[in-house]
């Protein structure tokens, strides 16, 4: 991905966006990578070499959250980066989280443009293989999590016009936010205006694609908010994918005695209707890409989400370093989902119907205290911990028919209470161990509990109640040295797991009834070494080596009558490289270059399934495999 722009610039700015003059991609055979390399650090040396020894610009330190304290982002250990000012601001029709990811390094965000399916969303590899959802990603809103305790996420419910900014964190310290984080991507609301005002934006385009977005930001000495209301439709570029949904994302901030300050939070997210086309065969594609599939009409497969939140957020320091930061937030989300499950494989007596019903309560707390203290004249930052997490689900399923209409509500055919918490505590340290370095040490421990409680007992369809408990260790280290005034070296290492959704769990790939409790969790380790430099021409470059080796990795064993079913395969190992660039050209013109490389592959053979129900695998699946849903580059 490449692009140009040509505004003015706010030099306190490291991200830019493309949008405001143009923007282009171009596929690997249009300009290999080495040249294009080449010609990002060929143009920004001549530019250095064409202007006259400016004076440095002054810049304001970018300063991240996303592990766990307010440092510089080019002195942590870890690739991070941070969308901010006009990449987020920018008019159009974004309502997506996948177009503002455009860019980033490692990240792989695929919007469908169906907006009955989550986007994916993959960061080196870890969470592709879900097909819905996020996975194997730890998502946030000001700091609440978007992602439940199993692993499974959302963003939906995520209003890009209140973005102040985004952080995605890649790498080692991703493990310290516990299961299931292969990455972390966080969203901060912006702060209210000092000068009390309003906005309206609107935007139109093809398709019947609308946008309103009406947003109110005020504030003084003492408090500020920041209030955002978006509603967008369209009818779809595709045949039956008419889709609306409107999004409320509100935060109060009042300041405390002492320099604190409390956070109150409210999120919400009315989705009433979203078409679902289905997916096309290549033969489709080719023939009418706009058509849906027969199967979307026949069932009207559809999907209607309602989300609402709150959340609060107190941070309060005192005297002698110490500092508290306390956060709390309950909601709850509803799913009514019509999907194109064939009526003959609802016959079998122990299917779960084409139906979904799915009523989500979850809530949880965070207590983190920090103290900051001196350890050989220099100074070190201690940070500890708890975090307890809940979700409490009743998943009912029906049939999606009627006699011989289709795609109504029919038959109960499932009905059970799940409930998956944790229980985490963890600490690190931060270490300014010199004028130059900085040692981050951490380590969480991790204990995350499945029940399922059958309320459907038949003849047929015997009790398949139970339960599973995973707990998990996991370390991180990492250090930089900073070389000279303009780069940093860091080299990080940590360990990781997930354990499998519980979707994942939901079924069992020979047929059986019950959850398939023998799924084990995936454990990780992963290591990284990265370089940071910007020159004085306010030119950056970031690179960054990384290897994960995974053991227990979670795989599709059979897809099939509306079923997926999974199991371990052994290990895998995802290895890569990333590099991104940002350097002036002439005026106020900038260019930026982002480059992934990524080889994630099994590095065991297992056997999946053809179909399902598959009692014996017998579809061999070499060493070697490419881990599917990932890209090369």
């Amino acid at each position: 991905m490449w692009r140009f722009r040509n505004q003015p610039c706010d030099p306190q700015l490291d991200m830019i966006d493309s949008r405001q003059i143009a923007s282009c991609h171009a596929e690997p055979r249009t300009l290999p990578v080495p040249l294009l390399l080449f010609a990002c650090i060929a143009t920004a040396s001549a530019v250095s070499a064409q202007v006259p020894d400016p004076a440095p610009p002054v810049l304001q330190p970018v300063q991240v959250t996303a592990t766990r304290t307010a440092a510089p982002v080019h002195s942590v250990p870890s690739a991070i980066t941070v969308i901010e000012g006009d990449r987020l601001s920018a008019p159009g029709l974004s309502v997506n989280l996948s177009e503002k990811l455009v860019g980033v390094p490692g990240v792989l965000a695929r919007e469908r443009q169906n907006h009955a399916q989550d986007i994916q969303v993959s960061i080196r590899g870890f969470g592709a293989r879900s097909t819905f959802g996020i996975r194997g990603v730890r998502l946030y809103l000001d700091g609440i999590p978007a992602t439940m305790p199993d692993g499974q996420g959302q963003v939906s419910h995520f209003n890009l016009a209140s973005a102040a900014r985004i952080e995605v964190l890649r790498g080692p310290f991703s493990v310290l936010y516990g299961n299931a984080s292969g990455g972390v991507i966080q969203m901060l609301t912006a702060d209210g205006a000092a000068d009390p005002g309003a906005s309206l934006s609107l935007a139109t385009g093809s398709d019947a694609v609308h946008r309103a977005s009406a947003g109110l930001r005020g504030g003084g000495p003492r408090s500020d908010y920041t209030v955002e209301l978006t509603h967008f439709e369209t009818d779809g570029f595709r045949d039956h994918s008419r889709a609306s949904r409107t999004s409320l994302n509100a935060r109060l901030k009042l300041n405390t005695p002492g320099d604190g300050k409390l956070i109150l939070l409210a999120t919400g997210l009315d989705s009433p209707e979203a078409q679902d086309p289905l997916g096309l065969t290549a033969a489709q594609l080719t023939a009418d890409p706009r058509q849906a599939t027969a199967a979307a009409s026949q069932f009207d497969t559809r999907k209607a989400v309602r989300h609402a939140q709150l959340g609060m957020v107190l941070e309060q320091p005192f005297d002698s370093g110490h500092a508290l930061r306390l956060l709390g937030y309950a909601g709850s989300r509803n799913i009514l989902q019509f999907l194109s499950v064939p009526v003959a494989a609802q016959g079998n007596p122990l299917h779960g119907g084409g139906v979904v019903d799915l009523e989500s309560r979850f809530s949880g707390v965070d207590a983190r205290w920090t103290l900051h203290r001196t350890l050989g004249s220099r100074p070190i930052e201690f940070v500890a911990g708890i975090n307890v997490d809940r979700q409490e689900q009743r998943r009912l399923g029906f049939n999606n028919f009627s006699g011989t209409q289709l795609g109504v509500r029919g038959a109960l055919r499932r009905d059970q209470q799940d409930l998956v918490r944790n229980a985490d505590w963890y600490g690190q340290a931060i270490w300014s161990y010199s004028e130059r370095g900085t040692l981050i040490l951490g380590v969480r421990r991790s204990n995350v509990r499945f029940e399922s409680r059958d309320n459907y007992i038949t003849a047929s369809n015997p009790d398949d109640s139970g339960e599973r408990e995973f707990s998990a260790t996991s370390p991180v280290a990492g250090i930089s040295l900073a070389i000279g005034s303009r780069w940093n070296l860091y080299a990080s290492h940590g360990m990781g797991f997930e354990t499998p959704t519980f979707d994942e769990l939901g079924y069992r790939p020979d047929g059986s009834a019950g959850l398939n409790l023998g799924l084990e969790a995936a454990r990780s380790r992963h290591l990284e070494f990265g370089a940071k430099g910007r020159s004085a021409t306010d030119a950056s470059l970031e690179v960054a080596l990384f290897r994960a080796d995974v053991d227990d990795e979670l795989a599709v064993a059979s897809n099939s009558g509306g079923r997926s079913t999974y199991q371990n395969v052994g290990h895998a190992r995802r290895q890569g490289l990333e590099l991104a660039i940002d350097a002036p050209l002439a005026g106020d013109w900038r260019w930026q270059a982002a480059f992934t490389y990524l080889d994630a592959r099994f590095q065991d053979a297992f056997l999946a399934c053809a179909s399902g129900p598959c009692a014996m695998p017998s579809v061999p699946v070499p060493s070697g495999s490419r881990i599917p849903g990932t890209a090369k580059s």
